[in-house]
């Protein structure tokens, strides 16, 4: 009898302790799963911009390089020496621009124009595309410009059947700009949804053909 009474103690303190080990298990498996970092659920609506206050128009117009782009599409640098010229007329944005696919051996231009209407002239920072072949609305904003030297501007779609589309492009006056002007123009884009380590430069080198510049063979304004 003693035996059998010692033998059910423990088996009875075998089983307390598998159950305490099953619990502690448990909360250690419920406690990482926690820490598991989730998907953030897809936001197919365009963040909300405030355009740049106290905008001058016509201050921004003329010649820009493009520094660095950043397309929601693009996860790999494509292109070089993207220039752009702005010019407007009632009502109207227009961009001419020139650029090469990096991959391509003959560096051949390419040229491409956009063009926005301002929909409000009390925001004159805020165009939205006149063309029609684009799909819905794609609202383009500048985001800040010193005018002389170097701007910031981010263009966002809502598609029907699709993810929204953002870019971005940081722009400047001459070939170059400094570090610490590209890096205060980088932190102002996460908070628009941009992923900013596929920002990516452009390179602006060897941008000559046939002996001309691009704005000058293609006749854009550069005033």
């Amino acid at each position: 009898m003693g035996r059998a009474a010692k033998r059910v103690t423990f088996c009875e303190r075998a089983a307390y302790s598998c159950l305490i080990i099953a619990l502690l298990l448990t909360l250690c498996i419920d406690d990482a799963s926690s820490q598991i970092p989730r998907r953030r659920p897809r936001n197919d609506k365009c963040p909300k911009v405030r355009a740049m206050r106290n905008f001058g128009l016509n201050a921004m117009m003329g010649s820009w390089y493009v520094i660095q782009y950043f397309a929601s599409t693009e996860m790999f640098p494509e292109y070089g020496c993207m220039r752009g010229s702005f010019v407007t007329s009632d009502g109207f944005v227009t961009m001419n621009f020139t650029y090469v696919f990096l991959e391509d051996p003959q560096a051949t231009f390419q040229q491409g124009n956009i063009t926005w209407i301002i929909p409000d002239y009390a925001q004159p920072a805020h165009w939205v595309h006149a063309e029609s072949s684009y799909e819905e609305i794609y609202n383009t904003y500048v985001i800040d410009t010193d005018y002389r030297s170097w701007a910031l501007i981010m263009h966002c779609a809502e598609k029907t059947k699709s993810q929204k589309y953002l870019s971005a492009l940081m722009l400047a006056r001459e070939p170059t700009l400094g570090q610490n002007v590209i890096n205060f123009l980088r932190e102002k884009l996460p908070r628009y949804d941009i992923d900013v380590e596929n920002m990516f430069p452009i390179p602006q080198d060897n941008c000559t053909r046939m002996g001309v510049d691009a704005y000058a063979y293609y006749a854009y304004n550069t005033s």
